[in-house]
């Protein structure tokens, strides 16, 4: 495996890269504190993962995904301080696959790094899920609400893909944790929130008010059919 970091803490860089030599001896680092090179290195090296810091000196993480999705479909993952919903959100509609808010626990890292790198493998055998209006392939990711086709994440393609599994009951925060990044981890609840929100602006006719995706507060979701009209 080969892994891009583009960050300029060279401490942090030290510590990502001891954790997955440690975890994955094969793996060759390749870093950068700048932007620019970074994106320069995503092309000429072909990594299987970059991890991305939104705070570079040289110019925005943003512009670096932007640039970089512009020829790749790399996983990439954004490792930031920033906790603002606003930030991550852009992060995950430009391109982001996954983020991290500083500080992060080794462990954490790893396990999203591996349910990232995991995406990249085909599924086969699953056969298309149905419910309700909502027609949904693993093997695509392609949702189809009715006669609308949406393209998901790969993390909005496991959220939704376990809720359909169990259409008419809770699905616990813990589940949809273990899907989406093979363990639970502590900001599980807040970073599914943000991607059922992401869910909602896609499938459902008004987000504040959802009909397909239902929160049960303290405990999980739930997909249940829409009111009828």
């Amino acid at each position: 495996m080969k892994a891009l970091i583009i960050e300029d803490d060279r401490e942090i860089v030290e510590s990502i890269s001891l954790a997955l030599q440690i975890r994955w001896p094969e793996t060759r680092i390749v870093s950068t504190h700048l932007g620019k090179t970074g994106i320069e290195l995503a092309e000429s090296e072909a990594p299987d993962i970059i991890i991305l810091d939104l705070g570079l000196p040289d110019i925005s993480g943003f512009e670096v995904l932007k640039q970089v999705r512009s020829f790749s479909s790399v996983p990439i993952v954004i490792l930031t301080v920033r906790s603002d919903e606003a930030a991550i959100v852009k992060g995950l509609e430009w391109g982001a696959d996954d983020y991290i808010s500083k500080p992060c626990g080794q462990l954490e890292l790893l396990a999203r790094i591996k349910a990232r790198i995991r995406d990249k493998s085909p599924v086969g055998g699953e056969a298309p899920l149905s419910y309700g209006p909502l027609r949904f392939d693993p093997v695509t990711r392609q949702l189809v609400n009715q006669t609308k086709e949406i393209q998901l994440t790969a993390i909005e393609a496991h959220i939704i893909r376990l809720l359909m599994r169990n259409a008419g009951r809770v699905v616990t925060h813990s589940a949809l944790a273990e899907e989406v990044w093979g363990e639970d981890h502590p900001d599980a609840v807040e970073s599914l929130r943000v991607h059922i929100r992401r869910l909602r602006e896609k499938i459902e006719a008004d987000p504040s008010h959802p009909q397909f995706i239902i929160t049960k507060p303290g405990i999980g979701y739930q997909l249940a059919k829409p009111a009828a009209t």
